[in-house]
């Protein structure tokens, strides 16, 4: 949901992993945003574990690409298993490039994903009947629900996409709104005032 674990929390996790001889994956898939909220680096996640995979998309903006990261037995391994699976592809250069240029030039502006999530939760705060907690809005998610609403989960979604707002549903009356690279501050406020004239009478 967005939340970060402690990263002692994580090391003891992963500490009970080893003794019981277990192969560790980190996905990844926000490490980033763990490293920005945290302050520890990609590095000291990295460690803890056998294989990390982390998406070159989502926060980070490039147009496609995950990427793994492990010792050279076990990428060798997973090349071979790509190639078998027919994940290769040709003539990718372009697209590494993307993937180049977001690893050097996007991670330092996830806080402002951060900054816009928590705004978001905050504004959604201030609608009667909206649940949501602001303090577990660590990252670019918002989590909230509308459990007393009469409109089902499928209206609230058509209307709030009609207004310009599209995200998802988690469950029955909850959501998930993400923010990310093409979300500035601006349409954080203008979703705001959306939610603030749909959800208050749904």
């Amino acid at each position: 949901g967005g939340s970060v674990y402690p990263f002692p929390t994580l090391e003891r996790l992963v500490e009970v992993g080893r003794r019981h001889g277990l192969a560790l994956h980190l996905d990844g898939a926000r490490l980033f945003n763990a490293v920005i909220k945290t302050g520890v680096s990609a590095a000291d996640y990295a460690r803890l574990f056998d294989t990390v995979s982390f998406c070159l998309s989502k926060g980070l903006g490039a147009p496609v690409g995950s990427m793994i990261v492990a010792d050279r037995d076990r990428i060798t391994r997973l090349r071979r298993l790509r190639k078998v699976f027919g994940g290769g592809m040709r003539q990718v250069g372009i697209l590494a490039a993307a993937g180049i240029y977001a690893l050097e030039h996007h991670i330092p502006r996830l806080a402002e994903d951060h900054v816009n999530a928590k705004r978001l939760a905050e504004l959604l705060a201030k609608i009667p009947g909206v649940r949501v907690n602001v303090a577990e809005t660590e990252t670019n998610m918002v989590l909230f629900r509308l459990p007393e609403t009469k409109d089902s989960t499928e209206t609230i979604l058509r209307k709030c996409k009609e207004a310009g707002v599209v995200f998802n549903a988690v469950g029955d009356r909850a959501f998930r709104l993400v923010t990310h690279l093409d979300v500035t501050s601006r349409d954080i406020d203008e979703a705001g005032k959306i939610f603030s004239r749909i959800l208050v009478n749904a």
